[in-house]
C-alpha cells in the first residue's frame, strides 16, 4: 500500500468518523429529550394513550440502539487509524493477508479479507 493509499484512506476514516459523531450527538440529545417527555418533564408533551406511549418507548429503543451501533463503529475506525499509525492497516488480523481495496473502499475500517470475514460469521 502506497503513502497515497494510506492519506488516502486516513482521510476517508476521519471523515466518517466526524460525520458518525455528530450523528451520535444528535441521536443522544433525541434520546434524552424523548426520555425527559416520557418521565413527565413536560405534561403537555406526555402521550395520554397507552398506545403512543409504546410508540414513543419503540422509538426511543430504536434510537438507542443506533447510538450503541454508531458509537461501536466509530471505535472501529479509532483502531483502523490506530493500525495505519502502526503500519498494520490493511493487513487481514485472522491471515496476515491483504485486504482488498474494493473491501476497504467500501469498509476502511474493517479488519479482516472477505474470506476470514465470511469463516468468523
Amino acid at each position: 500500500m502506497t503513502r497515497t493509499d494510506h492519506d488516502r484512506f486516513r482521510h476517508a476514516l476521519r471523515s466518517l468518523r466526524a460525520r458518525l459523531t455528530g450523528d451520535v450527538s444528535h441521536l443522544a440529545d433525541e434520546a434524552l429529550r424523548s426520555r425527559a417527555s416520557t418521565e413527565g418533564g413536560n405534561v403537555s408533551a406526555a402521550p395520554l394513550h397507552p398506545a403512543e406511549r409504546g410508540t414513543d418507548n419503540y422509538e426511543q429503543e430504536f434510537t438507542l440502539g443506533l447510538l450503541a451501533n454508531q458509537e461501536q463503529t466509530i471505535g472501529e475506525i479509532d483502531e483502523a487509524l490506530d493500525r495505519l499509525r502502526k503500519g498494520t492497516f490493511g493487513r487481514c488480523e485472522e491471515c496476515g493477508e491483504p485486504i482488498g481495496r474494493a473491501r476497504l473502499s467500501a469498509l476502511p475500517y474493517t479488519r479482516h479479507c472477505v474470506a476470514c470475514a465470511r469463516k468468523l460469521q
